[in-house]
């Protein structure tokens, strides 16, 4: 395992590129991936940059919040109230949810957001997931939910340790992305939920800014990989994947697709 660790931290910082540019995440969390017991789950989601607690955009109403469970889809979008989250630097208007889990088994919960306008850029759609499961029974952690722009775990997101190495394979259009940009980030500032905020104390003190965003790419079938250093909650983004010419309102449209992962401390 020290090993792993170890391998793992040198394969981030020969990952880590010139990029001082926080990146965008959009954020579906939810406080714990495993529940032994019923739950009602709540949920924040925000498009921020967690590992610099940097600034808020502001979200529309979502296209798409739903939830896939023993292949039966759900329509949570009625579930969301909008809320103003408190960034270091700014506010921005985000969305809340509470969602029950009850019966055993995965629950995939999907985002798809309205595209974000960002100036000089055009437009940004991050289409998002996180997996949560319920007694410890898998039951479909690895299906693709037909999303435009999808990251499909080949390692199960939710049990994860702290120095195991975590594989996905990039889809768009259902198809696998051969040599996709895989940006990654830790969440360094952990959510004060009933704040609606993030802890201005980071977890991790990194050596410049460079190290806040790791980068990598996806191989031939569009799988990549990482090793995962530390405990707590880990995003990855398939950034730029939509083809040249996709637009929205006569700008750029940049399909990108997102996971987030949980993973805890071996004891």
């Amino acid at each position: 395992m020290i090993r792993t660790l170890f391998v793992g931290l040198c394969a981030m910082v020969g990952l880590t590129l010139a990029h001082p540019v926080l990146a965008h995440f959009q954020l579906l969390y939810t406080p714990q991936l495993n529940h032994a017991a019923p739950a009602t789950l709540p949920f924040k989601l925000v498009f921020t940059h967690p590992a610099g607690n940097g600034a808020v955009m502001d979200m529309a109403t979502p296209e798409q919040f739903f939830v896939v469970h023993q292949t039966e889809k759900t329509d949570l979008l009625s579930t969301l109230k909008p809320i103003t989250w408190n960034g270091a630097h700014n506010q921005g208007k985000a969305f809340e949810a509470q969602v029950p889990v009850r019966r055993n088994g995965d629950y995939l919960f999907a985002l798809v957001p309205a595209p974000y306008h960002e100036e000089g850029e055009g437009y940004i759609q991050q289409f998002t997931k996180t997996i949560v499961n319920r007694g410890g029974v898998p039951s479909g952690w690895d299906e693709p939910l037909g999303l435009t722009a999808e990251i499909v775990p080949l390692t199960k997101p939710y049990a994860l340790y702290a120095g195991m190495l975590f594989s996905a394979q990039v889809l768009y259009q259902g198809e696998p992305v051969p040599g996709a940009e895989i940006e990654v980030e830790f969440m360094n500032h952990p959510v004060v939920l009933d704040a609606n905020r993030l802890n201005p104390q980071g977890i991790l003190q990194f050596p410049s800014p460079a190290f806040e965003t790791f980068v990598t790419r996806a191989d031939a079938q569009g799988i990549f990989y990482f090793t995962v250093p530390h405990a707590g909650f880990w995003g990855f983004a398939a950034v730029d994947l939509s083809p040249e010419g996709t637009e929205h309102k006569g700008e750029p449209l940049h399909h990108e697709a997102v996971i987030w992962v949980q993973a805890h401390e071996l004891r």
